[in-house]
């Protein structure tokens, strides 16, 4: 048996008729754990002398079960040629020695959970080994990827292992599900005994599978708190602030001016005065001749003005840049509500937008075909204060002609109030 002792004897005998001196050596499969004692002997002619053969197999997995060959040469001194090597035969008995591992110990999930298990033969002869769950309940279900190894000694395999749970948990604490892992032997023929040795072949491994609730406990705090919050803003909140949206817009209503009764018509697009006699002629207070260019509120130095628009168009070649400009006239005003600017051919490159001496934006042409900005508390530039559209063009696109264009071509238009500095 490895990890044992056995001893045999040897019987060596001299028929020369000299006195020689005899050398013994252990040679074959057992020769690295065997011994000769002692490993030399000296004979007068006719005698002889027993030794010992002694055995010491490690319980290891090179040592493999069944029968080995065993010889001892023995060497003359004197004469070298006479070597002898008598055999025998030595059975080394079964021994069954099972490694096994399962890893992690503990797997935390919602329905289901994935282990590793880890199983060595350190015994002798080869096995086929199955594998056998265990759980208190029935919630647990197991799947053994493969279901069964065979292993030859010395040799390592992995199974994989998925446990399953047959529902969720929706709220409260985690469920803590314990198991075993039993580890067998199995295909052994009909009739054969188990060897006694079979300890560490049925030691089971003990793990658990936390089953984790689908909401936390900290999920239904926080859902409290917001339904808590929702709840007063209804009932707190909300009816404030309609109240006080209404008082303003009433309040807006009050102090909305009373249009006058003669109103002239002006020129489109220029913001210019008007001319014209009011209808009727007659009446108090009218006089003819008068009127505004428009209808329109601002603030500063100016009184009145007009709806008015301007079209800014630059053209230029790739890799270089062009700059549009539209001037307000002298002795006037302009209120900028609203902005549009078309690049149509689908340009690449950039353009920027100043009204004065403000940078309105800058865009990368590449990002927009048409574009347009609004304003409600309108900015304004006076007379001789300029709006540019400065292009830097990368690459002339392709419009809807499907040839590609030679320039950049961009538009911007302007629109607003032009009014009168009085």
């Amino acid at each position: 048996m490895p990890g044992g002792t056995a001893t045999t004897t040897l019987t060596v005998r001299n028929d020369s008729d000299i006195v020689e001196a005899y050398q013994l050596e252990a040679v074959g499969d057992c020769a690295a754990w065997t011994t000769v004692e002692p490993a030399r002997v000296s004979l007068y002619p006719g005698t002889s002398e027993t030794v010992t053969i002694r055995l010491d197999p490690p319980r290891s997995p090179q040592v493999r079960a069944g029968d080995v060959p065993l010889g001892v040469r023995v060497l003359p001194t004197e004469h070298p040629e006479a070597v002898r090597v008598p055999e025998t035969v030595v059975h080394i008995e079964e021994f069954r020695e099972l490694r096994t591992e399962i890893a992690p110990k503990r797997r935390r999930g919602w329905l289901r959970g994935r282990y590793r298990l880890a199983v060595r033969n350190d015994g002798n002869t080869p096995v086929q080994l199955g594998f056998t769950p265990a759980q208190p309940g029935e919630e647990l279900k197991f799947d053994f990827r493969p279901g069964a190894v065979k292993l030859e000694p010395g040799e390592t395999a992995e199974v994989g292992l998925r446990v399953r749970t047959g529902r969720p948990v929706w709220f409260g604490a985690p469920v803590v599900w314990p198991f075993t892992v039993a580890t067998a032997e199995t295909g052994r023929p009909e009739g054969q005994e188990e060897p006694q040795d079979h300890t560490a072949v049925r030691a089971p491994l003990d793990a658990e599978f936390v089953q984790i609730p689908v909401f936390p406990k900290w999920l239904l705090v926080l859902l409290a708190a917001l339904l808590a919050l929702l709840l007063a803003w209804f009932l707190l909140v909300r009816p404030a602030v309609r109240s006080t949206a209404k008082e303003a817009a009433d309040e807006a209503v009050q102090k909305r001016p009373t249009p006058s009764a003669g109103t002239g018509t002006g020129d489109q697009g220029t913001g210019g005065s008007g001319s014209g006699e009011q209808p009727g002629g007659s009446g108090p207070g009218s006089k003819p001749g008068t009127g505004s260019g428009g209808s329109g509120t601002g603030t500063g130095t100016g009184a009145g003005g007009g709806q008015s628009s301007a079209t800014v168009d630059v053209q230029t070649g790739g890799g270089e840049a062009k700059t549009g400009t539209y001037t307000v006239p002298a002795g006037k005003w302009f209120d900028i509500t609203d902005i549009v600017v078309a690049n149509f051919q689908g340009d690449e490159g950039v353009l920027t937008i100043n009204f004065g001496d403000r940078k309105i934006t800058t865009i990368a042409l590449e990002t927009f075909r048409n574009q347009d900005y609004h304003w409600v508390t309108p900015i304004r530039i006076t007379e001789n204060q300029t709006v540019t559209a400065q292009v830097t063009c990368a690459k002339p696109g392709t419009p809807a002609t499907g040839r590609q264009a030679q320039q950049c071509h961009e538009v911007l238009n302007v629109s607003g109030v032009l009014g009168d500095i009085r």
